[in-house]
């Protein structure tokens, strides 16, 4: 199928936006700009002036595991059951049917991370998923896209009122501790055999932490507190793993130091209360203070804590308090795709690349805009009637 969306306001990301077209062919774009040529045969949409963007992204979500108004049937999000869960996917718990997934698309979303919750120190590994489809496996990115960890309130509380360790924020430190250097142990004995021609006997757990001693996933550090995220920063830098701090509410506050280690910063959610003690400095300051400092900085829902399609919302909010227009945008496309390990396919227009669209009906910073209708890879799979002001999600 090929498609030709022109006289749109075409805003790339990476790259000045521009008054053009976007050509797709076979769900990739493979021409943008002001003078193309439009193939024989395409489907044309002339958008008259609206704005072209790449999908938004959300790097840090629950969809589909913990599902809205079914309750403990659909509360897939922890398994608490034992404080090291690396080897639980959150791609087993996904129900892509969740009505999330069709809010998602109504907010011009169409990238998201899926994570495990955060009650255990060490919760499972999460999922990029575009958010169309009939059952997962179709519309996965990159599985594993990181392994979900938790520091601060949420462990210590769950295992404290469990009785059992860990019960403190030591204890939380510790079970990650002595996870990694059992994982370290395994993977000098497992090298150790492979070489001597001898059989490697397998470990979950191990295995999926191996991933992250070896770098080929980021650890995905939920922490709120500056205590905990300089704990962070000391663990990872003893085990040498590549790390992002999810929410980091404090990290503001020690934005020089974030900064200089290089760690991205996934911050949020930003429309919640202050509900409990490590959150009570959250602002929607942060974001721009992280930015100016040097920090690559994505906003993120934490669906369902705040619901999915209010993203943009929380881009015009940071930007509303001091964040620059431009960075914004990067923190809902861009950066969060090169910390999910997808920048190659999502992010950004650009030829090559998916062909994950969006026709907002104005600049979308402006909360009066809509996303019209939405294209992944190509695929028409949102439209937004303005008479009867009802969307519609396409057949999977």
């Amino acid at each position: 199928m090929t498609l030709a969306i022109t006289n749109a306001h075409v805003v790339p990301v990476e790259g000045d936006p521009f008054a053009g077209t976007v050509v797709v062919e076979d769900g990739t774009i493979t021409a943008l700009g002001t003078d193309v040529s439009i193939p024989e045969g395409a489907e044309v949409v002339d958008a008259a002036g609206q704005w072209v963007l790449p999908g938004l992204i959300d790097a840090h979500v629950h969809l589909g595991v913990w599902e809205e108004g079914e309750g403990w049937a659909g509360q897939d999000t922890n398994e608490m059951t034992d404080p090291v869960m690396a080897a639980a996917r959150a791609l087993d718990g996904i129900n892509p049917r969740e009505q999330g997934f069709d809010d998602a698309l109504g907010g011009g979303i169409t990238s998201v991370n899926v994570n495990p919750g955060s009650g255990n120190p060490i919760g499972g590994l999460t999922v990029a998923l575009k958010t169309h489809g009939r059952y997962v496996d179709e519309m996965v990115l990159r599985s594993p896209s990181g392994l979900k960890a938790a520091l601060g309130e949420n462990p210590k509380r769950v295992y404290g009122e469990q009785n059992k360790t860990p019960s403190t924020r030591l204890g939380v430190a510790l079970i990650l501790r002595k996870a990694f250097t059992e994982a370290r142990n395994y993977l000098e004995k497992t090298t150790k055999a492979t070489q001597d021609g001898e059989y490697a006997e397998g470990h979950l757990v191990n295995q999926a932490l191996v991933q992250v001693l070896e770098r080929e996933i980021p650890w995905r550090q939920h922490c709120h507190r500056a205590d905990d995220i300089a704990t962070a920063i000391r663990i990872a830098e003893e085990f040498g793993y590549q790390l992002v701090l999810d929410h980091g509410t404090e990290s503001y506050l020690v934005a020089d130091l974030v900064a200089e280690k290089g760690i991205p910063v996934l911050y949020g959610p930003m429309i919640v209360s202050r509900s409990k003690v490590e959150v009570r400095q959250r602002t929607a300051a942060a974001p721009g203070i992280l930015d100016r400092a040097g920090v690559r900085v994505s906003l993120i829902t934490d669906h369902p804590v705040v619901p999915i399609e209010h993203l943009i919302t929380q881009v015009a909010l940071a930007i509303k308090e001091g964040m620059d227009r431009d960075a914004a945008l990067r923190a809902v496309t861009i950066n969060p795709a090169e910390v999910m390990g997808v920048a190659d396919r999502v992010g950004s227009l650009a030829v090559g690349k998916d062909a994950d669209l969006v026709l907002w009906s104005g600049d979308p910073i402006d909360l009066q805009s809509r996303a019209l209708r939405v294209w992944i890879e190509g695929r028409e799979v949102y439209s937004y009637d303005q008479e009867t002001r009802t969307g519609t999600v396409l057949a999977r």
